[in-house]
């Protein structure tokens, strides 16, 4: 075994009984071990009980009716919008839009700002290591519009090229939008830094904070950015709901990305006014439980603190990699423990990563295996696949054991 010394300031036993279905036994005998919450993060029982609460008392459509219940259900979705202003240290809860994604808000981006502010020949700057959710929307924007599309080279470490990036500057993009966390090798990039080297150019910038903003402190004002797009689900709250965060004058000056009820403020038979900010973003029935559940996942959050949840995966993905560093055979993707966040992507020689995948299932092990919904960076490693584990505050070191020992018995079943 690795000679590392486990160090942790969470009670994570306690945190576990938080969380239902990590009693769950898989089949007979066989507990969850869940090393999976890069797709998607397990839900403690105070975000299922709080929208149960608001199913079984105060259900009902929000910024319409009077009665006690729309009254009730409007307080509390506006709450959860509060305390998500808080959570990220935003100037003004108008500027936190709900979507139902991190997908949904940069598309909202890219179809409101994007096609209102660029026009042919402009260039948007992304990088290699980028998902598809920030690279797809711009494809079609570029195609409709006639953009030119760059990107930020990413070293066999998994770094971005610096150097290039500052290469890519000088030819003065209108957006670079980039990811704060890959969601394939962990790459913690330097947001801060990389957002006001491109302000200097006179870029806007969009940052996907979907493995960032669950995993450690995220803080809008520090970044300076534009533009922030997450997931609720990923950060311990319910599927169905994301946020974007944007600047007042951009979000301002920015068209209504969907027509419908709630995002007007007048509507004549020929003409309507959009409502003021953030309205103006969400037509129609919003999630409403889920955006309450979505403050229920950053109280918990916030009880538990954000410094020591990324401490803590910390501590496990330095665990992980020196275990996983001792299986022959086994390559593993992306810098160091001190330069990622709480993943890692490997691959074995002789053995397909979804068999890997399979194999570990059988142990109770859930990862994931595929492309991530990143293909560029895997055609970039010259690789079709690879098998992926993902800590959070719920995991364990005796889990990435349980995880090296699965490794094992899938080299022994395939002889490799």
């Amino acid at each position: 075994m690795a000679n590392h010394i486990l160090t942790t300031t969470l009670d994570v036993k306690k945190i576990r009984e938080d969380f239902p279905v990590l009693g769950r036994q898989v089949r007979p005998g066989v507990p969850l071990i869940y090393l999976d919450s890069t797709a998607t993060s397990q839900k403690p029982t105070s975000v299922i009980e709080t929208m149960d609460r608001f199913y079984r008392n105060s259900n009902a459509n929000i910024h319409r009716g009077i009665h006690v219940l729309a009254e009730e259900a409007t307080a509390a979705y506006e709450e959860a919008r509060e305390k998500v202003r808080r959570f990220l240290n935003a100037p003004s809860s108008r500027q936190v839009i709900f979507t139902r994604n991190t997908t949904e808000a940069i598309n909202l981006v890219a179809y409101s700002w994007g096609l209102s502010q660029l026009k042919s020949g402009d260039i948007v700057l992304l990088t290699e290591m980028e998902h598809h959710s920030n690279l797809v929307p711009w494809y079609l924007l570029a195609e409709r519009l006639g953009l030119r599309l760059e990107y930020v080279s990413v070293s066999d470490e998994g770094l971005l090229d610096v150097a290039d990036f500052e290469r890519k500057l000088e030819l003065k993009p209108k957006l670079f939008a980039f990811t704060h966390m890959s969601n394939v090798v962990g790459t913690i990039n330097p947001a801060k830094e990389m957002i006001a080297k491109a302000h200097q150019v006179g870029a806007i910038t969009l940052l996907d904070g979907a493995q960032s903003v669950p995993h450690f402190r995220v803080d809008v004002r520090d970044l300076d950015v534009d533009f922030l797009a997450f997931s609720g689900h990923k950060m311990c709250g319910p599927t169905g709901i994301g946020v974007l965060y944007g600047k007042k004058d951009l979000l301002e000056q920015m068209p209504p990305f969907l027509g419908g009820g709630d995002m007007i403020k007048r509507v004549t038979l020929g003409s309507f006014k959009p409502n003021e900010l953030p309205y103006k973003f969400e037509a129609g029935t919003p999630a409403i439980a889920e955006a309450i559940g979505l403050g229920a996942a950053i109280d918990y959050l916030s009880r538990i603190g954000m410094d020591a949840i990324a401490q803590h995966e910390h501590a496990l993905v330095s665990y992980a990699l020196d275990r996983l560093a001792e299986i022959p055979n086994l390559r593993i993707f992306g810098p160091s423990a001190d330069k990622k966040g709480g993943v890692v992507s490997f691959v074995m020689d002789g053995v397909h990563a979804h068999d890997i995948a399979q194999v570990l299932d059988q142990s109770g092990v859930a990862i994931r295996a595929g492309h991530h919904c990143a293909m560029p960076l895997h055609e970039k490693f010259q690789i079709p696949a690879t098998a992926r584990a993902s800590f959070y505050l719920y995991n364990t070191f005796d889990e990435i054991d349980h995880l090296v020992n699965a490794i094992y018995r899938v080299k022994d079943l395939f002889g490799v």
